[in-house]
């Protein structure tokens, strides 16, 4: 026995959240039928609303589940008009209704005024203890209804997820919409258009279950010996082989939209990582990486993310489940330039590295992400979210009360603003009541630029930044301020430099490690401490033009603390 079978990563237990998708099919006595449920508990976070869209899709209906001891949360808003765009049979459930700090009379008004629901609907249940379980499990028969499908119909498949076995290769999640897929059949997927002979097809149970078949209106996996996982897209249809039949609507490419630096801590373990990196993309398909290399830190690699909470949960698999130690850069957006071109039509160019943006010259336009943040909070933090909102550029949208004690406010905010440490200020203005939910919804331009740092006149790729020019003066002083700190003095002075192309907007110096050469000097003419003054000055220009500048790997980290004063 087991708690939380479904939750099988550690991560996953330790955090109460959802990172993979799970399928279960139960067979479930009701009324003298017995009938087939088919659940799928999928990730509630806002990184992953492309796959939890296909998860709906999938579906006839969901249970909205709202915690009691919580109430209704700002991502729970988002997968609820996710749901209702699917046109789900939904039905409401408060969970923890025997916690001795249940607000349920709070939280039903909360789910009335915010989700639409009926309270008269609204089901009381506790997971825990097992109150209002069969209750649920009976109106989720009576108000979902049964898949809807035609007999004879060719195969469509809707694949909803994909997990990599070490020994049988990608294991795919699907739900036949329409025919029936068997062992021994051939199969294409619409998007790749590659062909695969079935291996083994069936049910969960949790585990896997062969049973040989499924047919329309079943969820199930495939087994079809296909070894890597990115010939496998979430939203997907599958075909029959030479079948002709029209693809399910909703199919995107998933892109990511947080980029940062990973390189190894000691440079010999560069192949370590790569082999790390190769596992962890085997199971994740929205993750992407690519080698790169900086001056400041050697060999490392590129890599891509669907949001903040996949890039940390990468990195913390990397760490404990890899063992791997890692230098992580700042994490940066894709930005869309516009980029003149001498006699032709200008070009779009989409950059998820500073390091590699065009000079400013070049530059006709320079767009950044933007994404409709929700906060819900409660209505004492009001003033305080609206200031933080309004510091990180952010253009209000509309506010609503929720509840007598909590209100919901939307603004449109540029996406870079919420990739460092917006969460965690919003957390501690609402005392760790405030939740929130952003969708990235286009790209807008705006006055950017990015920050060069140079460190004794050479610039440190690793420690660039985007940021708008009004805030860029104080953000380039505050990495300076950091790095003055961070480097330890050196027999020579070194200069820290924030520039703009050409033009320095900032500047700390390091001052050189004193040596008093005069304290030999205990007597005699002014002119003999003047003389050694003079060689210890030309030593030290002849120094600073061979040495070289060491900084550590914590600086390297500076930027990512420019914003938690």
């Amino acid at each position: 026995m087991q708690a939380q079978l479904l939750d099988s990563m550690d991560l996953e237990r330790e955090r109460g959240i959802t990172i993979k998708a799970k399928a279960v099919a139960l067979r479930h006595a009701e009324g003298g039928k017995t009938w087939n449920l088919n659940l799928i508990d999928t990730p509630g976070h806002v990184d992953f609303t492309y796959e939890v869209s296909r998860s709906l899709a999938a579906c006839e209906g969901a249970i909205l589940l709202v915690d009691a001891t919580q109430g209704v949360q700002a991502q729970t808003v988002a997968n609820t008009l996710l749901a209702l765009d699917a046109n789900l049979d939904i039905v409401p459930v408060i969970n923890k209704v025997d916690s001795p700090n249940a607000q349920i009379e709070e939280t039903v008004t909360e789910m009335v005024n915010t989700l639409g629901v009926k309270a008269d609907e609204i089901l009381q249940v506790s997971a825990k203890t097992g109150i209002g379980v069969p209750e649920l499990i009976r109106e989720v028969i009576l108000r979902v209804a049964p898949p809807q499908t035609e007999p004879g119909r060719p195969l469509r498949a809707l694949i909803f997820d994909s997990v990599y076995d070490s020994y049988r290769g990608v294991v795919i999640y699907v739900r036949l919409v329409d025919g029936s897929i068997k062992m021994g059949q051939s199969i294409t997927m619409r998007s790749t258009g590659q062909s695969h002979r079935v291996e083994e097809v069936g049910v969960f149970t949790p585990k896997r279950l062969a049973t040989g078949q499924l047919n329309a209106g079943e969820v199930g996996y495939i087994i079809a010996g296909i070894k890597q996982i990115r010939d496998v897209r979430v939203g997907d249809t599958v075909t029959t082989e030479g079948e002709t039949v029209e693809a399910l609507p909703g199919f995107r490419e998933p892109k990511p939209m947080v980029f940062c630096g990973v390189y190894p801590t000691n440079n010999q373990d560069f192949t370590e990582l790569k082999k790390a990196l190769e596992k962890l993309s085997l199971n994740d398909s929205g993750f992407t990486w690519e080698p790169e290399t900086s001056e400041a830190l050697g060999f490392g690699f590129r890599c891509g993310f669907l949001g903040l909470l996949h890039m940390e949960i990468v990195q913390q698999r990397l760490e404990r489940d890899m063992d791997v130690d890692v230098i992580q850069t700042a994490p940066n957006v894709t930005y869309e330039i516009v980029r003149r071109a001498r006699g032709a039509q200008p070009e779009t160019l989409r950059v998820d590295n500073p390091a590699k943006l065009p000079d400013d010259g070049e530059i006709e336009e320079f767009r950044e992400p933007i994404s409709r943040l929700k906060l819900i909070t409660p209505k004492d933090s009001i003033g305080d979210c609206m200031k933080l909102c309004l510091e990180r550029r952010a253009t209000f949208v509309t506010q609503e009360y929720i509840s007598p004690t909590r209100v919901m406010l939307t603004y449109d905010i540029p996406f870079a603003e919420i990739i460092y440490d917006f969460y965690d200020k919003m957390k501690s203005i609402t005392r760790g009541y405030g939740t929130m939910d952003y969708t990235v919804t286009g790209y807008r331009a705006d006055n950017l630029a990015r920050v060069r740092i140079l460190v004794g006149g050479q610039e440190v790729d690793a420690l660039s930044i985007v940021c708008h020019r009004d805030h860029a003066e104080y953000k380039g002083r505050k990495v300076l301020t950091i790095l003055r700190k961070e480097i330890p003095r050196h027999l020579f002075e070194v200069a820290l430099q924030a520039a703009i192309g050409g033009r320095v907007i900032a500047r700390e110096t390091i001052k050189s490690v004193g040596k008093n050469v005069t304290a030999k000097c205990y007597g005699g003419d002014i002119t003999r401490k003047r003389k050694l003054l003079e060689k210890q000055k030309e030593g030290k220009k002849k120094m600073k033009n061979v040495g070289s500048v060491e900084i550590p790997q914590k600086a390297f980290l500076a930027v990512l603390s420019v914003d938690k004063d």
